[in-house]
């Protein structure tokens, strides 16, 4: 009796086990111990069957989606790299400066987003329409800020990222090429912002398919009329740089036309849309619980959106060449990070439902398994990044020194992925039960507190050379993870908020 007491005791410590010198009573603690241990570990990380094909449901769509998407978009860098190292220079600037705008969307639709996945869980088509009209005014405002500030502000802005090192005639040529990118890419503002809002809307019911079909009719419009356009094919003008622009905008605005059409028709599948433009009523209380709740996470994305271009203008001290090769190593990172960056999303998506459903005493376990599955995947998904990190520069039309900068830089972030797999499922967990000044703490607040100044000082204070000084920067996350993990196990976000009165 005497060994499975001090068996009970014990078998949560495996630290303990080892300060047991009997060794009969070792071998009977043994197997009923490590395998309480592995049972332990499996119920909290592996799911049932049934549990991976519902998420597989929410999350394959948008792993197809984002894949495709980002495979275009290396397509439309190679495309552009082939004109020279400037132009892609150019359009790496510009596309660094329109991702603020973008993930300032994602933040503007993060808020009401919140309450939108829980409504769904109770099937309230009342709150979902008042959400949808939220999102209506915010995507409204914002637009037309992010065009009034890029308009007015488009010089000091691109001269920020030609600082660095270069000749005075690369430096002249990239800003003027980034000077007409922006300026075709601005009216593609609006209809990105609509898409989105539709896309977001659809995806919080737990419809991913319609979205991914949208982006992927896009994609494809966006892909011919880079190369009739670029390269002036088929009769069509040799435009570069400008005609990349105007492919986009195109494609932007017709990913919005199938996707708007779409859920209209289907408006008795999706009865939110049923009057919501009729007006633009949002009862009190929901309007401030969204602000309240909301607001933390559009200055999330927001100051995380700055923070990371803030942290691409300290790169580019080193040169234009390092601005090139951070747009490849982007790239490609993000073909084969899409799909544990999709599993954040649906994430947010499945604990959304389950708080909105009440089901309090299982969400925990959900999230562990869904963060599980994540850092599965980013660990394989490294492997075929390591393998191909000295071949795929090669595709580009630049020079061997940015091939070999964008190489080592696609190693370090395969090194790193797990950790960010980690993080990127937390948030959106925190962030799933209104917890959203937390996420801002750990997400915006802790880039700003810690990675803003350590790269900055690296930067503006040091000689060191790219390769250590990129590393550095980006491993300033490792403390992050921790506080990502211990949020996640206090339980703290596990709320129902559309309930609570």
């Amino acid at each position: 009796m005497d060994c499975f007491y001090r068996c009970d005791l014990l078998k949560h410590d495996i630290s303990a086990f080892i300060l047991i010198k009997d060794v009969k009573t070792r071998q009977n603690i043994q197997p009923y111990m490590f395998g309480n241990f592995h049972n332990t570990l499996k119920k909290r990380f592996i799911g049932s069957h049934e549990f991976y094909r519902e998420v597989a449901v929410i999350v394959i769509p948008m792993i197809i989606q984002n894949t495709v998407t980002n495979i275009v978009s290396m397509l439309d860098n190679l495309m552009v790299g082939a004109i020279g190292t400037n132009p892609m220079a150019a359009v790496s600037i510009i596309n660094y400066m329109l991702f603020v705008f973008n993930l300032c969307v994602f933040g503007g639709l993060s808020g009401p987003g919140i309450f939108a996945t829980q409504y769904a869980g109770a099937h309230d088509d009342d709150g979902l329409r008042h959400c949808f009209r939220f999102k209506l005014i915010i995507m409204m405002l914002m637009t037309a800020v992010a065009t009034a500030i890029l308009l007015l502000f488009e010089k000091p802005l691109i001269g920020c990222f030609l600082k660095g090192e270069g000749s005075p005639e690369d430096i002249t040529k990239t800003f003027e090429i980034s000077r007409q990118y922006l300026q075709i890419m601005l009216f593609g503002l609006l209809p990105f912002a609509f898409a989105m809002m539709y896309s977001s809307a659809l995806r919080e019911l737990g419809e991913t398919r319609v979205p991914m079909i949208a982006s992927l009719t896009a994609i494809f419009v966006n892909l011919i009329f880079n190369y009739l356009l670029i390269f002036g094919k088929f009769g069509f003008p040799r435009l570069d740089a400008a005609g990349a622009a105007i492919a986009t905008v195109l494609s932007r605005v017709v990913e919005m036309a199938i996707i708007v059409i779409y859920t209209h028709v289907k408006h008795t599948k999706y009865r939110f849309i049923e009057g919501a433009y009729r007006s633009l009523y949002i009862p009190k209380k929901l309007f401030m619980d969204i602000c309240v709740r909301g607001t933390p996470l559009l200055f999330n994305e927001m100051c995380w959106s700055f923070g990371m271009t803030f942290l691409i203008q300290c790169y580019s001290l080193r040169g234009i060449q390092v601005i090139a090769a951070c747009n490849i190593a982007v790239t490609f990172a993000n073909i084969f990070n899409c799909a544990f960056f999709s599993m954040g999303v649906a994430t947010g998506v499945v604990i959304g439902h389950e708080l909105g459903s009440n089901k309090l005493d299982t969400v925990k376990e959900t999230a562990w398994k869904l963060i599980a599955l994540s850092v599965a995947i980013s660990i394989v998904i490294s492997i075929p990044i390591c393998i191909l990190a000295p071949y795929i520069p090669r595709l580009y039309k630049t020079e061997e020194t940015v091939r070999l900068l964008a190489t080592r830089m696609m190693w370090i972030n395969a090194v790193l992925s797990p950790l960010l797999a980690i993080m990127h499922s937390s948030y959106f967990t925190v962030r799933a039960g209104g917890k959203s000044f937390l996420t801002f703490m750990m997400d915006s607040g802790y880039t700003w507190l810690v990675v803003v100044p350590v790269t900055w000082c690296i930067g503006n204070l040091t000689a060191l050379p790219i390769l250590p000084f990129y590393f550095i920067s980006r491993a300033a996350d490792f403390s992050k993870f921790l506080v990502s993990i211990i949020l996640v196990k206090s339980g703290i976000w596990i709320r129902n908020i559309v309930s609570e009165k």
